[in-house]
């Protein structure tokens, strides 16, 4: 059996026969063909690819090769195509172990499905033409990968910034990309220029290695010489890369940070109770003493309070505080914490100290009881006394109302008004809710004052008998008074709404005339006196008037009734012959009265009545509405 290629051998022999005799025929002939090629083709990894290889002009037949060049520069043929006009006759390919394998399109370009970096090569193209001759052109291919993003292992040590070399920080790597990418670091965000050179400052190494897949992955570890500062950096890496079309990419790492051993330089000694104001705390709370070294790791700190120029140890402890449960005004005083840090330079001071002050306010105290008494128009003086530290403000109220910053309260010529609740206060302007209050209640002594809601909205004389009105009396006083009444059926004495001492009753009653002489009066009285009001009424008009305008009113309307009956009546009795009709004369029935000499009727009320009794004995019973 024939291999492939002797085949392909055979049927190829009459075609290159006629494309020698064309070119035998043209011996005068140049041989000339440009082709167009792109010489650089830019792909994703596992995009697909086309290698375009098109003869300029026009050619009506044409054979084309294409060609791997390999890393020792050896051709190695992948495909051949013959092509009339626009139409593919014949091709043949090889697929040089690539999978998937290459393809040829209808205008015999190379196609390359999912494009590997192992296709990264230079392709050439060869066509041959009858009269134009013989061209080639080359196609390099470049295959891009993005690597994945940066895994970064960073020193989880402690790291010395004592140590005058350079130290391991952090190693970050990424894998699988093309071409190689390449590795930066940052601290704060800024880039770092270390060197690839060892040195006692900084640097960095980078490795690279080729995965079977023919990706690259790339390895940096960075060095550096510490600082204190770079206790509070932040660090990171990315990996940047190449990308079709001159684009580039990056990726950035997580950021981390770095535990450092640095020692102790500077010492910070503070309270820390919520309650303190300039130096001061409350008595009774518990208090904080902070203390805090710039040092690391933490060092020891020891507590301790100065007395007599000695140190009294509290606490010894790795934790930076000190609490003092309710403290007392005598623990007042220095009070100091230090760093125990042997890494610390020698001039640096290491010990630190404050002044507790405790504020105090003992209960305050009134020249006086809870209760005062004093008589109308007598004069006093209340002296409150407050002991605290720091020195506290005294002021009085009364009944909430601010009477002054005098430790002492004048009262002079007391009246009603004068009594009430007076407070005195004690504060502390910088100490929030350290304050003590004392209290006393003055009484005013004297007959009552009384006050009388008169009868108003009418005037005296404009009263008539028999009108309700209410009459109101309120008074004040100490004893508290009893309010009375000259007229029966007062309300009970209580005490009138808005207090300030005063009390009320009221008193409804009928106005009658026998008030319009006497008045009606109102007296309140406690064991020192009594004090009364009368109301008066003046001239109180009769009823009768009244009565005699319902009586008229009352016959207005009974008239009224009446002649709504009678016309009613008439209507009744207008069908009936000479009923109602005056116009018509005739002889008066029997038994109706004849007129008088005199020419005048009798009352038409007469008439009625007769002829209704002689209607009722001639004709018998009837019914109303019969009647005329």
């Amino acid at each position: 059996m024939e291999p492939p290629d002797a085949r392909a051998g055979a049927r190829r022999a009459p075609r290159l026969l006629v494309l020698a005799l064309l070119l035998a025929a043209h011996p005068g002939s140049k041989a000339e063909v440009r082709l167009s090629v792109p010489p650089l083709v830019e792909v994703m990894r596992g995009e697909s690819v086309t290698l375009d290889c098109s003869p300029l002009g026009t050619h009506d037949y044409f054979m084309l090769e294409w060609f791997l060049v390999d890393r020792s520069w050896a051709r190695h043929r992948l495909a051949w195509a013959e092509l009339h006009g626009s139409k593919l006759w014949d091709k043949d390919l090889s697929s040089q172990g690539r999978s998937p394998p290459y393809q040829l399109d209808s205008r015999g370009r190379l196609v390359l499905p999912e494009a590997q970096v192992g296709d990264e090569r230079d392709y050439v193209c060869v066509v041959k033409t009858g009269a134009a001759g013989i061209a080639e052109a080359t196609a390099r291919l470049s295959v891009f990968a993005k690597p994945e993003a940066p895994e970064v292992s960073p020193n989880k040590g402690t790291l010395s910034v004592m140590d005058d070399f350079a130290q391991e920080i952090a190693t970050c790597s990424s894998r699988n990309g093309n071409p190689a990418p390449k590795i930066m670091w940052y601290r704060n965000g800024q880039p770092l220029a270390v060197p690839l050179e060892v040195n006692s400052e900084g640097y960095m190494t980078a490795r690279t290695v080729r995965e079977a897949s023919g990706l690259l992955s790339v390895t940096s570890t960075l060095y550096l010489r510490l600082h204190k500062p770079d206790r509070e950096a932040s660090f990171h890496c990315s990996v940047h890369y190449h990308l079709p079309a001159g684009q580039h990419g990056r990726q950035d790492s997580p950021s981390f940070s770095l535990t450092l051993h640095y020692p102790t330089e500077s010492v910070l000694f503070w309270l820390g109770s919520q309650s303190i104001a300039e130096g001061w705390v409350r008595e009774g709370d518990s208090v904080q003493l902070l203390c805090q070294g710039d040092g690391s790791p933490s060092p020891e700190y020891t507590f301790f309070r100065l007395q007599d120029k000695q140190e009294d140890v509290l606490k010894t402890s790795l934790e930076g505080n000190l609490t003092l449960e309710r403290v007392q005004r005598n623990q007042s005083g220095t009070y100091g914490c230090r760093v125990e840090d042997y890494d610390a330079p020698e001039d640096a001071d290491l010990s630190k100290t404050l002044d507790l002050r405790v504020a105090y306010l003992d209960s305050l105290e009134l020249s006086t009881g809870e209760e005062l008494s004093l008589s109308l128009s007598n004069s006093t003086t209340v002296t409150c006394s407050a002991r605290g530290l720091p020195t506290p403000i005294l002021h009085w109220t009364k009944d909430s109302a601010p009477m002054g910053e005098d430790p002492t309260l004048s009262l002079h010529s007391v009246t009603f008004d004068s009594a009430g609740t007076y407070t005195c206060e004690a504060y502390m302007p910088n100490i929030p809710l350290l304050s003590r209050t004392r209290s006393f209640r003055l009484l005013v002594q004297g007959t009552p004052e009384l006050k009388a809601k008169e009868t108003q909205p009418k005037a005296e004389g404009s009263w008539t008998e028999g009108e309700k009105v209410t009459l109101i009396c309120y008074a004040r006083g100490y004893p508290e008074p009893k309010l009375t009444w000259s007229q029966l059926g007062g309300s009970p004495t209580e005490p009138a709404p808005g207090g300030q001492g005063w009390v009320s009753s009221s008193l409804t009653l009928k106005v009658t005339s026998a008030l319009s002489q006497d008045g009606v009066s109102c007296e309140a009285s406690n064991p020192l006196g009594n004090t009364h009001h009368v109301f008066h009424f003046g001239t109180v008009a009769p009823q009768t008037s009244q009565a005699g305008v319902a009586v008229m009113a009352v016959a207005i309307s009974v008239g009224l009734l009446l002649l709504v009956v009678a016309v009613f009546y008439c209507m009744r009795r207008k069908g009936r012959p000479g009923c109602c009709r005056r116009s018509e004369k005739g002889p008066p029935p029997p038994g109706e009265p004849k007129l008088s000499h005199s020419g005048k009727e009798q009352p038409e009320q007469t008439g009625l009545l007769m002829g209704s009794t002689s209607g009722g004995s001639k004709h018998g019973s009837r019914g109303f509405g019969d009647e005329c």
